[in-house]
């Protein structure tokens, strides 16, 4: 797996776009592209159904990899040991049971 800036790069580069022709299609400056993909900027989520239908890739995929890029930086940026990635599927996997049987709970 990779960086969000780096899919964004690799997917980009695909289709022989460059950052001024992707961020011309997506309402981003050139210099914003270049600090998304090296990952000194942040991805605006409102942005993430434009980049999936330019990219061609199911939305779900793109807001997966979205997240989970910023979790991981979340994580390692307070040193979190190894044992949070499965901590948080058990997390996830207790909320989603609580949906079930509650209804859905706001996060």
């Amino acid at each position: 797996m990779t960086s969000f800036g780096n899919y964004i790069k690799t997917e980009r580069e695909k289709r022989e776009w460059t950052q001024t022709e992707l961020g011309t299609k997506i309402g981003i400056n050139t210099s914003a592209i270049c600090r998304i993909e090296n990952g000194s900027q942040k991805f605006s989520k409102s942005k993430l159904k434009k980049l999936s239908e330019l990219f061609q890739t199911d939305l779900q995929i793109v807001t997966d990899l979205f997240f989970a890029d910023k979790f991981v930086k979340e994580a390692l940026k307070y040193k979190c040991s190894e044992s949070i990635f499965s901590v948080a599927e058990d997390t996830a996997n207790y909320y989603r049971n609580m949906n079930v049987k509650q209804g859905k709970i706001e996060l």
